[in-house]
């Protein structure tokens, strides 16, 4: 498991909260806090060029996920979604997720993590992290929030 200070931010980005996020209580579905999660994770491979695994009948799984539901999230607005990565082991890395509202970016409304775990999906094991998601891992630089579009 990584230290907190082996985590680097690698992808930021906005996503709408939608009316059908919002359960009876009036606040964003405890549920939907996890699709925010996967969401950034599945946008950050698709940036990589490896969403869906690498082509080689592998890819990625998560063995565990978790979040902290530290303030609710109302429809209308949009949500800041902020993954950062862990040092990599063998054949896993650990995620960290941050969300924040875009018109409050300086309140954090969750916090969350889930384990990455590369498998070969017909041996149903765990194999090597490929080496382009290895280096990406390693090398990356924080990057800057994504600001949100502005509605017309």
């Amino acid at each position: 498991m990584s230290t907190e200070s082996e985590f680097h931010t690698v992808f930021d980005m906005s996503m709408p909260i939608r009316w059908g996020d919002m359960d009876a209580f009036g606040h964003v579905n405890n549920t939907v806090y996890f699709r925010y999660m996967e969401q950034v994770r599945i946008s950050w491979f698709e940036q990589l060029g490896i969403a869906g695994g690498n082509g080689e009948g592998q890819g990625p799984v998560i063995v565990n996920a978790s979040m902290e539901f530290l303030k609710q999230l109302h429809y209308p607005g949009d949500v800041i979604g902020r993954m950062s990565v862990g040092k990599p082991g063998r054949s896993s890395f650990d995620t960290r997720f941050e969300l924040y509202r875009a018109d409050d970016p300086a309140t954090l409304y969750a916090k969350g993590g889930a384990k990455c775990v590369w498998i070969d999906y017909a041996a149903g094991k765990s194999v090597p992290i490929p080496d382009l998601l290895r280096q990406t891992i390693e090398t990356a630089a924080p990057v800057a929030p994504v600001a949100p579009v502005a509605a017309p």
